[in-house]
């Protein structure tokens, strides 16, 4: 028995062993295909093109030197300048109170009030001189306040590809950026819809400038698991919770 009890703590130890090891390693950044960089798409007759004829100019390979470096095709990139500022307040409060009172007196009956004996407490015992007279009474209050505010800044760049160009000349792009640190990765993505107007001359547009704008900044790793609160302690916070 001592033997097998001595093979069963070493198989947990080494098992705990392996967990702790695992979880000190920082896995690499993780690709969100759905921010996956879009590739420029190649029409046949640009394929026909560009095979090898033998002669010295070939049609797509000229250069053109008055065209500006905007982005404008699908897989041209295109960097966008985070700018992102938001502040929010939010403040409520409520008062509610509310009384009753309600008393019926001893009626009157051909001029006599009528009056009545009850059973007492002790054997034998009545309590005399009752009457009909009943009187009912109650107040509730409620008090209630809150406030809530928010203050979120995120600044930077992050270069995104072209993956659409809409018929009306806008561009839809995408992209995200992966860092990773010594304890976890941090990951920035992008997605939205920028107007040709709005892009600089050096093939830059604010983030405020993208229209149905997604922009994500979360991680994951040691920090970012040691600010997630317990499974335990959000039952108790949730709306499922009685308390």
């Amino acid at each position: 028995m001592n033997a097998r009890i001595l093979s069963f703590l070493c198989e947990v130890t080494g098992l705990m062993v392996s967990l702790v090891l695992l979880s000190g390693c920082s896995s690499a950044p993780k690709h969100d295909p759905e921010f996956a960089p879009a590739m420029p798409v190649v029409a046949a007759s640009e394929e026909e093109q560009s095979a090898p004829t033998g002669g010295i100019y070939k049609a797509g390979d000229e250069i053109i030197l008055y065209e500006d470096t905007k982005a404008r095709r699908i897989g041209d990139t295109i960097t966008i300048r985070l700018a992102e500022k938001t502040q929010a307040s939010k403040s409520a409060k409520t008062d509610s109170s509310r009384s009753q009172e309600t008393t019926l007196k001893n009626p009157t009956i051909y001029g006599t009030t009528p009056q009545f004996n009850t059973p007492g407490i002790i054997p034998l015992a009545t309590n005399t001189g009752n009457s009909l007279e009943t009187s009912l009474s109650s107040s509730h209050a409620f008090a209630g306040s809150g406030s809530s505010s928010q203050s979120n800044s995120l600044t930077g760049d992050i270069t995104v590809t072209v993956s659409d160009v809409l018929p009306n000349g806008n561009l839809v792009v995408r992209g995200e950026k992966r860092l990773n640190f010594n304890e976890g990765n941090e990951y920035i993505k992008i997605a939205g819809i920028v107007r040709p107007q709005d892009i600089g001359p050096n093939n830059t547009v604010l983030s405020t400038k993208l229209a149905d704008a997604t922009i994500i900044y979360n991680g994951d790793g040691t920090i970012a698991d040691a600010n997630k609160m317990g499974w335990l302690a959000r039952f108790f916070i949730g709306v499922i919770s009685p308390f």
